[in-house]
């Protein structure tokens, strides 16, 4: 029996590189799901928070180093387009739902981490609260592009 790790390693490996000759072309798909009743404020901090997992857990999102013409160095960003959508609480809870039953790398972020201060409360908070019952704000998915697309259905391009 395979567990959710040894699921989300298959799912990350059905992803390929583009040859660096091709043009690029992405068979994946960064996409983040924003509730639609968030402040501004909240929908930055919220997608901020749900990519920066992603690159931890499929490293292949990152491309390359940057630097300018005088070679001042910068981090290396991900490799595509982070897509952006927004739907209602319970398109929310669907799309969870779907992420979990297809074991896509996911994060999320729970109304709870609005009022704490740091990782660790914030890992409390959604360990306190089994994963039905989650009040969720935001989740971010990465996998192939068709399957992060059904885990998204019913959601509309944030404006």
């Amino acid at each position: 029996m395979n567990t959710e790790n040894e699921n989300a390693a298959q799912v990350i490996a059905q992803v390929t590189a583009p040859d660096e000759n091709a043009p690029v072309r992405f068979d994946s798909k960064i996409a983040v799901l924003l509730r639609e009743d968030l402040e501004t404020w909240q929908r930055l901090n919220v997608t901020a928070f749900l990519v920066s997992g992603l690159g931890t857990v499929a490293p292949e999102v990152v491309g390359e180093p940057y630097e300018d013409a005088d070679a001042t160095p910068y981090l290396p960003m991900f490799r595509q387009p982070v897509l952006v959508f927004e739907g209602t609480k319970e398109v929310l809870t669907a799309a969870h739902g779907r992420a979990l039953s297809r074991a896509l790398p996911r994060s999320l972020f729970t109304s709870d981490l609005f009022a704490t201060g740091n990782d660790r409360d914030n890992r409390a908070a959604v360990r306190a609260v089994g994963a039905d019952a989650l009040d969720l704000v935001g989740l971010a998915v990465y996998g192939p592009r068709n399957a992060v697309d059904k885990v998204l259905k019913g959601a509309r391009m944030h404006p």
